[in-house]
């Protein structure tokens, strides 16, 4: 019997003095149960940097050909794609090609460091490519906010977020590796 997704509920409301975005974002979150808890709480951290009225998580892990989460247009065009981990130059260069905007958040601590060295002279002929790290800190103090229901408060100035629950607090203050700030 194959394992199933765990559901998650989050209302975050979330004040961006970066950004001037104010509002209020009813979240249904299905953790694949190869997911870390980690790795979907920065799901929720980074809605909550670009978080916009069509900003939509998309089926991630469970499609290949998805990101973790995607802004389209009213024509189903994809305006930005944002994705989690270390993708290889081919991944790169795909999703590139099929978003204007590309934002890629690599959290995986030792990995990570050894996956951008070697990314770092590759990437140069994107330019609506981002490329930020997240140090390994911050997912553990955001793993410690998880509950299945979850009421958030998420405040972000000058690019470090605060996130808050009733669990306590967090902060991520992801590092640029490449590329201009075009949220």
């Amino acid at each position: 019997m194959a394992l199933k997704a765990t559901i998650y509920k989050a209302d975050l409301a979330i004040s961006d003095m970066d950004r001037g975005y104010y509002a209020s974002h009813n979240l249904t979150l299905a953790q694949h149960p190869s997911e870390t808890i980690e790795r979907m709480m920065l799901r929720i951290a980074v809605f909550a940097l670009h978080a916009d009225e069509r900003l939509h998580f998309s089926k991630g892990i469970s499609a290949d050909d998805e990101p973790d989460l995607w802004r389209k247009n009213y024509a189903e065009e994809v305006e930005q794609w944002i994705e989690l981990g270390e993708p290889d130059e081919k991944r790169m260069r795909q999703i590139c090609s099929r978003a204007d905007n590309v934002w890629v958040y690599s959290y995986g601590g030792r990995s990570a460091e050894v996956w951008w060295p070697g990314m770092a002279g590759k990437v140069g002929r994107f330019e609506h490519l981002n490329i930020m790290s997240v140090p390994v800190e911050a997912l553990a103090e955001l793993a410690a906010l998880c509950q299945r229901s979850m009421q958030l408060t998420a405040t972000i100035q000058d690019g470090t977020l605060w996130l808050s629950s009733e669990q306590g607090s967090a902060s991520l203050t992801p590092q640029r590796l490449y590329g201009g700030d075009n949220r």
